[in-house]
């Protein structure tokens, strides 16, 4: 038994050694190729500028690639790499926002009911401040017809307008037509929000079945 065990251990040795000598000699006998702009294939013991320019393969005695090296790039090329990469992390950094986000509506809004809730909100929010704007307007109109009618009165009468009166009813069709691109300004807003809404409901239906369908 011992003298098998004797036998095996040099086997070991004996193979390791040489396994050693053939990594060694396939390190010790590198040589590069590369392919010039004319598709011409060369060889060297070392490096050139050619290499370096068009990229090489790094290949040991035998002749087999063992590392491929990439080209050199131009600064544009190396300027459109780096705006290439700035721009692949961004959309990654959004794409695990997007999943982040999602995460947390599911949290917050367990059911469809609630998120619904939650939108409906808003469009009341929007819609309170459109009746408050709608209010404000007729107060606003109101006066400006009671201006108009003095000065109808005025006019009637053959009198001439005070300034005072003519400042007055410029000012409030200013107050008025200001009021009016409000409201417009805050109609097209909740417009805008309930198109939005009818998006967001069906990505939200979309994330709560993918989330349902996991295993």
């Amino acid at each position: 038994m011992r003298k098998s065990l004797s036998i095996l251990l040099v086997a070991a040795l004996t193979a390791s050694t040489a396994v050693c000598a053939q990594q060694h000699a396939n390190t010790s006998g590198l040589r590069y190729k590369w392919v010039d702009g004319q598709g011409h294939l060369h060889f060297s013991d070392g490096l050139t500028q050619d290499a370096l320019k068009y990229g090489y393969d790094v290949v040991n005695d035998q002749g087999v690639a063992v590392q491929h090296v990439q080209r050199q790039l131009s600064p544009e090329e190396r300027a459109a790499a780096q705006k290439l990469a700035a721009e692949q992390a961004a959309a990654q950094r959004a794409a695990r926002d997007r999943v982040r986000a999602d995460e947390q509506m599911l949290a917050a809004y367990p059911d469809e009911a609630s998120y619904k809730a939650s939108l409906q909100q808003t469009l009341a929010g929007l819609d309170q401040q459109i009746h408050t704007s709608k209010v404000n307007l007729r107060s606003q109109e109101q006066a400006l017809t009671d201006l108009l009618g003095r000065a109808a009165e005025l006019e009637h009468d053959k009198q001439p307008l005070p300034k005072y009166l003519q400042d007055g009813i410029a000012k409030q069709r200013g107050v008025v037509s200001e009021l009016q691109a409000v409201l417009q300004r805050q109609q097209a807003q909740r417009d805008q929000a309930a198109q939005a809404q009818t998006q967001q409901l069906a990505h939200y239906r979309a994330v709560q079945a993918a989330q349902q369908n996991q295993p």
